[in-house]
């Protein structure tokens, strides 16, 4: 079985409930907190290639650095979305899970179930 790769922040408690459902399931993980090891833009735009996912996708335009930069009203090239993603970790929705070429957006949290059956 592949192993799994969470990018997290750990106060984040969407994270923290993704977290203990792939300690419970006994699965070979890693916790990388991406604030500590941040995403090159290669990896990011991977991730969300495999995911299915644009950047706006993952916006968290909740945030307030979303409103400071005002991101609803610019329009914004994919890579430029990244670049600032790259800039503000604060706006990328989290936690994005990882497993062999299976990526993610484990919200809500419980959806991070589907990568822990056997493949």
């Amino acid at each position: 079985m592949a192993k799994i790769t969470i990018y997290q922040k750990p106060t984040c408690s969407t994270c923290r409930q993704a977290l203990q459902i792939i300690r419970e399931s006994g699965a070979d993980y890693s916790a990388v907190n991406y604030y500590e090891t941040p995403f090159t833009k290669a990896q990011l735009k991977d991730l969300l290639k495999r995911a299915g996912l644009k950047p706006r996708d993952v916006l968290r335009t909740k945030e307030d650095i979303y409103k400071h930069l005002k991101l609803a009203e610019r329009q914004l090239s994919d890579d430029e979305l990244i670049d600032l993603m790259l800039k503000h970790p604060d706006l990328i929705q989290r936690p994005i899970v990882q497993k062999g070429e299976k990526v993610l957006l484990a919200r809500p949290a419980e959806s991070v179930q589907e990568l822990l059956s056997p493949s």
